[in-house]
């Protein structure tokens, strides 16, 4: 069964490149606020697009060339949707890294992607210089902080673009997808403004809607559901480097934010401070919970504490994001609700690939506008994760009620979700497997704390009898972003494996959950 989306239909897309789009909605309000800093320091619409056309001419004058990637490693600020926005512009590709990554992330990101300049922090430089010994073709980088001072400087407005909004990519986010290494995902032009009509089709927020942005922006939640649809229905939205619970409660109760947008520990850490209930929070409207499962239990709180509606949406990175949505006046619990606008969903058999019926089990397939182009430079992961017809496959083991209301069960493959976060047990694995005392090694999901988190726990075969453990750990730690550290390891004396040598985590899993029921 094929279920269609309850919202009308956006179509047809006609093919608009990101600037074009956004470029037409500052022209429609430009003395409206569109960005303000924590401290209360306000950008107006105009004000930003201009800076962001000052930097895409300075890039342009120092070289920067439709095709070329630039990268941006760095928390969020309004400088970051200047560098983004205003690369994006040049004609550039932008590649956007956690600034908790550690050199060999860096390393890899931007080597993957052949980046030709970078934005960052001073206090980000050391990690930088130390990647870039590798990276031959990283020519240029330019502090972050220094933008406003970098577009003003340029003369002239940015050459003009010949975009191709169908093929050429405007972004390119890297995700572990369903598993494995992180790979670079192709989001074009029109992936990106397609997904944006669509969610603007929800008519969840409007040019009143004020919204504070502590999601970051180098996750296609942050860039697209904050950053870029915020601009495109005209919002005015207060940038935060970093979530920081009492600062949010403050900034909600002083500007009257009206939307909300958070991730499920975010919304625990909020639930559960004791702050939030001498708060007033009553210009919320609602709470959209994203990028990892919201135990119900958590909703429900939240609901009541925030006094606001809590519900989920779904998306992934390979679909710009998003590509379910409860709708605001029919939400239900368990649920990330129905596909938005222009999408198609099925369910489909583990085993047999075959469509299923409404509560049966299977894996979520997505057909629509915003599903990405491929996997940069890996024609086979593209291959695995797109069928021939153009069905994104989600890995996500799914039912879905007799309406397209969808109900996340588990990951088909194993992939780690911390705090929103997404963590690769492929990588962790094979920096096990670095280690000059670890004979094999596997890596699965645990459960941890009251928010359904979930952290890495590895089992471990050593090659020697007195393996110290917890230098095990602190090897690993030292080479990866804090969130990816494993938490817990066991030895063990042989890794579960297929005849084709394939870990059969699933096996681990299931021996761990019992252990602990």
């Amino acid at each position: 069964m094929v279920y269609t989306s309850p919202w009308p239909s956006q179509a047809p897309y006609a093919p608009t490149s990101l600037p074009a789009y956004l470029e037409a909605v500052v022209a429609r309000h430009p003395e409206r606020v569109a960005f303000m800093s924590p401290d209360g320091k306000t950008w107006t619409f105009g004000d930003y697009w201009k800076a962001a056309k000052g930097m895409a001419r300075a890039l342009q004058d120092k070289g920067i060339k439709k095709g070329d990637f630039v990268g941006i490693y760095a928390p969020n600020s309004v400088e970051y949707g200047v560098a983004l926005h205003g690369a994006i512009i040049a004609g550039a590709t932008v590649t956007t890294l956690n600034p908790l990554y550690r050199e060999r992330e860096v390393e890899h990101q931007l080597g993957d992607a052949g980046a030709k300049a970078l934005f960052t922090l001073g206090a980000l430089m050391p990690v930088v210089e130390e990647a870039r010994k590798n990276l031959s073709k990283l020519e240029q980088i330019f502090e972050l902080d220094k933008a406003w001072e970098m577009a003003a400087g340029a003369v002239g407005d940015p050459a003009p673009i010949a975009f191709d909004p169908e093929n050429d990519i405007a972004v390119l986010p890297y995700s572990s997808g369903t598993t494995g290494i992180a790979k670079g995902v192709m989001l074009s032009h029109q992936n990106l403004t397609a997904n944006i009509r669509q969610t603007l089709a929800l008519n969840m927020f409007s040019a009143d809607s004020i919204m504070l942005d502590f999601l970051p922006f180098y996750h296609i939640y942050g860039m697209m559901v904050l950053l870029n649809c915020g601009m495109a229905v005209g919002a005015t939205q207060i940038v935060l480097p970093r979530f920081d619970p009492e600062q949010a409660l403050q900034l909600i109760e002083k500007h009257k934010v009206t939307d909300l947008f958070v991730v499920p520990p975010a919304l625990l850490v909020l639930v559960n401070n004791p702050a939030t209930e001498k708060a007033d929070l009553s210009s919320l409207r609602f709470v959209m919970s994203g990028a990892a499962p919201l135990p119900a239990e958590v909703g429900r709180k939240a609901a009541k504490v925030l006094d606001a509606i809590v519900m989920q949406g779904y998306g992934m990175t390979e679909s710009s994001p998003i590509t379910n949505v409860n709708p605001l006046d029919s939400p239900r619990e368990g649920s990330v609700g129905p596909p938005v606008a222009d999408t198609l969903e099925k369910v489909v058999s583990l085993e047999t690939g075959e469509e299923v019926g409404p509560g049966e089990v299977g894996e979520l397939l997505v057909f629509g506008p915003q599903v990405m182009k491929g996997y940069w430079g890996r024609p086979d992961a593209t291959a695995e994760t797109i069928t021939d017809d153009g069905w994104l496959r989600t890995g996500d083991i799914v039912t879905a009620d007799a309406d397209g209301y969808i109900r996340i069960h588990d990951r088909k493959k194993e992939m780690i979700k911390y705090k929103g976060y997404q963590i690769a047990p492929a990588e962790l694995e094979s920096l096990l497997m670095e280690h000059q005392d670890v004979r094999d090694a596997a890596v699965i999901p645990v459960r941890e704390g009251d928010a359904g988190d979930e952290v890495p726990k590895a089992f471990i075969v050593p090659l020697v009898d007195n393996i110290d453990l917890d230098e095990v750990l602190i090897f690993v730690a030292s080479k990866v972003a804090p969130y990816k550290k494993i938490r817990h390891i066991e030895v063990v004396e042989a890794i579960p494996k297929n005849p084709s040598g394939k870990i059969l985590r699933r096996e681990l899993i299931e021996k761990e959950r019992a252990k602990n029921a």
